[in-house]
């Protein structure tokens, strides 16, 4: 039985993979078939109640194939690798706290234990709340955050593949003598990936936005694409003052 896993996790790789995998919580995104497998998500309750909830990722015969692992490879370690990406370019991603995949009477089991993001709300969520439109002052400087984020990630030649208002999170905190302070981030990054051509990785992600933007008004991401151009036009993505 081999065991591939990160380099972060703190016991032997065996006695660390049992153990996460046998770690049990409330399923928040029950285990469904697809890839020729299972995929889901459990809320773990961290042993110090003064730590962030943990979500793991549990996996079983979940797998991904490529011209360089044509027999199929857990799509856990496609998603690690992103998750080390985007940290490096300070994209803001969950703490990973442990990610492994092993072979197991001959099927492939992987986990992905990541911390919660305190204080954080989905795209989705926000525009699910009551008030919420582009002329409040905290939308629009949520959204002009979100677009600079989309434009680094894109430049830097990443692709979210599954830009869903769900994975997109952000933070607002107000501020007592400033403008609110505004912090954004990503998740379920199992389908991000390299491309050649920022435009091709733009163009995919905003597309599925646009497709699956639910709640979100239309001036509002009309909005968010003409901030996310001005960005992308910029080095790094950053938006100038």
């Amino acid at each position: 039985m081999g065991i591939l896993t990160s380099p972060a996790a703190p016991m032997p790789r065996s006695t660390t993979f049992e153990r996460w995998w046998r770690s049990s919580g409330a399923w928040v995104e029950p285990a469904n078939q697809r890839r020729g497998g299972e995929s889901g998500v459990q809320l773990l309750q961290p042993r110090d109640p003064g730590r962030p909830l943990l979500y793991c990722k549990r996996q079983s015969g979940h797998t991904y194939r490529s011209l360089l692992h044509p027999f199929g490879r857990p799509t856990v370690l496609r998603e690690l690798r992103a998750y080390r990406a985007f940290a490096r370019l300070g994209v803001r991603v969950p703490r990973l706290v442990y990610g492994a995949a092993r072979q197991h009477e001959g099927r492939w089991q992987a986990l992905l234990v990541t911390e919660a993001l305190p204080g954080f709300v989905s795209l989705e969520q926000w525009y699910a709340a009551p008030a919420r439109g582009q002329d409040n002052p905290p939308t629009t400087a949520m959204l002009e955050q979100l677009a600079a984020m989309l434009a680094h990630l894109h430049l830097a030649g990443w692709q979210h593949g599954c830009c869903y208002p769900k994975h997109l999170f952000v933070k607002v905190t107000p501020q007592a003598d400033s403008a609110p302070l505004i912090e954004t981030a990503m998740l379920d990054l199992e389908k991000s990936r390299r491309r050649w051509r920022t435009r091709d990785a733009s163009r995919h992600d905003w597309r599925q936005l646009w497709r699956h933007r639910g709640q979100i008004p239309e001036a509002d991401l009309v909005y968010l694409q003409q901030v996310y151009a001005r960005a992308l036009a910029t080095p790094s993505g950053t938006l100038q003052p």
